[in-house]
């Protein structure tokens, strides 16, 4: 469902893009350095998720910005405490003298460490943070498709990791009961997801109780997509992280140092190879993919980081 792509290299800041399967819109994790973001890519975003604003995971946001100006989108960004008046500053250190005030609409959604999501939007052409109702739910993003869900990190600072989950599909298998479609498909569909097995289902000129055709829904699970960034190597974040992403196809995890570099990880609340593929392990992560390093490595250091991380993971 999800389909995933690290747009930065290996030598630039992190920036990964989702595609999801059967819609017209991608999303954007993190805004670091990523020239091969696109255009259009940029265009057709319709949220973007960042995890802190220290200056590798925000730096791009202003490209961003000028590729979606003047799409006429409302746009959505979350992220941590304080993001709202971080993405005014950014936008408001520009002249918007020549720009429609309906060029854009910018949704902020900012979590805050008593998990409180608080919205506000922004408007050109003067930018003002304009509060809007808190949401209520627990997912930070919901659609048709697919919410996104999260969890608080330490990294001696509020950093958001996230947890992108399809929601899941029920199918009527016709076949097995020998029927033929009909309104009364969407009718049981409704009774199973509602949880109402004594609903009368027509079908057939035929009234059955929605429990006796259940055995004819096939239930899709949706996928799980992590995205996990820079943290401290903790326990207590190990906790969270553990909670939250436990069984999940795929995660992308920051895995900064190296095992030599342990200390320097430690001094600077991040991850290191080895600690970030034990904790993938231990949730049990189908596909754990390390990403986001420290500049100080080559690209040969890099890959003898990978393996590290690939070590643990595996358990080899």
């Amino acid at each position: 469902m999800f389909h995933p792509e690290v747009k930065s290299q290996k030598n630039e800041d992190i920036c990964i893009l989702i595609r999801v399967e059967n819609h017209s819109y991608n999303y954007i994790c993190e805004c670091g350095e990523a020239k091969a973001l696109t255009v259009k890519e940029c265009q057709n975003t319709k949220a973007i998720f960042i995890s802190h604003t220290h200056i590798d995971h925000f730096v791009n946001f202003d490209t961003i910005l000028r590729h979606q100006i003047g799409s006429k989108q409302r746009v959505i960004i979350c992220g941590p405490t304080d993001i709202t008046q971080q993405v005014q500053s950014r936008i408001q250190s520009y002249r918007w003298n020549l720009i429609a005030e309906d060029a854009i609409t910018y949704e902020i959604r900012e979590i805050q460490s008593d998990r409180t999501i608080k919205r506000a939007e922004l408007k050109p052409p003067f930018w003002e943070i304009t509060p809007l109702e808190n949401l209520s739910q627990d997912a930070v993003y919901l659609n048709d498709l697919f919410e996104v869900e999260y969890t608080i990190l330490d990294h001696k600072t509020d950093t958001i990791a996230y947890l992108f989950k399809g929601l899941d599909k029920t199918k009527i298998d016709l076949q097995k009961g020998g029927f033929k479609g009909g309104i009364w498909v969407k009718d049981l569909k409704n009774a199973f997801e509602t949880n109402d097995p004594h609903c009368d289902i027509i079908l057939e000129e035929k009234t059955y109780k929605a429990s006796d055709l259940f055995h004819l829904i096939e239930v899709k699970k949706g996928k799980k997509l992590g995205v996990i960034m820079d943290h401290a190597a903790s326990p207590s974040n190990h906790k969270n992280i553990l909670t939250t992403f436990k069984n999940a196809d795929q995660v992308f995890i920051e895995s900064f140092y190296k095992v030599e570099d342990k200390e320097r990880a430690i001094s600077n609340y991040h991850s290191y190879s080895s600690e970030s593929g034990r904790i993938m392990k231990e949730c049990q992560i189908k596909e754990a993919i390390p990403v986001h390093f420290s500049r100080k490595y080559d690209d040969l250091e890099i890959d003898e980081l990978i393996k590290e991380f690939e070590s643990a993971y595996k358990g080899i």
